[in-house]
């Protein structure tokens, strides 16, 4: 499976998306659809924007009681999304009925990812509030080990953890990370970053690019500038 580079589209509406994706006349980037757009227009952005000929990575970050996901999963999979996620912190059981419930009866699935630790959350944060002891490195190798147990695909971490998961995991475990921007942009509101041509380095198969791309100037050069630096061209 190749490196791709995905393209977080935080927008509010349809509308907004539409505008953005139309600026791309050559190129169908994989897109990732959040909270924000999905709750805004609900499961028909979706479907819209798989017509409109780009992969999907729907980015809902399930968590709760082992049959709630696994029914939601089965929902989500009738879209025909390409990859979805989970947070690792449900415990292997609800990870293993996330499977269960994103598992077509043709034995197809999009891929599943479980988000181990968000960037925004530093090892303080993570002990202070959230009184997890143990270091923010260990914490995301343990709730990867968790995922690959249950069956998973992958994790979402941040680029600078993903050699590490790989070592735990095994390469083909896959790594999609956010967290990254270009050497000479604004690392906003995450704690945890770098860039594309690092990340690559690193090991990331995917990373997820938004406002370094969605708010530039030109975000079909930085999409480009992106997949250049991140891509074996």
């Amino acid at each position: 499976m190749g490196k791709d580079v995905i393209v977080a589209c935080d927008f509010s509406s349809k509308e907004a998306v539409f505008s953005f994706l139309d600026k791309f006349t050559e190129e169908k980037p994989f897109v990732k659809i959040g909270m924000e757009l999905y709750y805004a227009e609900g499961p028909s952005i979706v479907r819209e924007i798989k017509a409109r000929g780009h992969k999907i990575f729907l980015d809902l970050k399930l968590h709760d009681i082992p049959n709630t996901v696994k029914k939601s999963m089965a929902v989500l999979s009738r879209l025909d999304v390409d990859m979805t996620n989970l947070h690792a912190a449900g415990t292997v059981d609800m990870m293993k009925a996330a499977v269960e419930g994103l598992t077509r009866e043709d034995g197809t699935r999009p891929i599943l990812i479980a988000v181990t630790q968000l960037t925004s959350t530093s090892e303080e944060r993570m002990q202070k509030e959230l009184l997890i002891n143990e270091s923010i490195n260990n914490t995301i190798i343990k709730y990867a080990q968790n995922a690959k147990e249950a069956g998973l695909d992958g994790v979402v971490c941040s680029p600078l953890e993903a050699g590490m998961v790989k070592e735990a995991c095994s390469k083909e475990f896959l790594t999609v990370t956010p967290g990254v921007r270009f050497a000479d942009g604004d690392v906003g509101d995450q704690a945890r970053v770098t860039t594309p041509e690092k990340a690559k380095e690193i090991g990331s198969d995917y990373i997820v690019v938004g406002r370094p791309i969605t708010a530039a100037d030109d975000p079909v050069a930085a999409y480009r500038r992106c997949c250049e630096e991140f891509i074996d061209r």
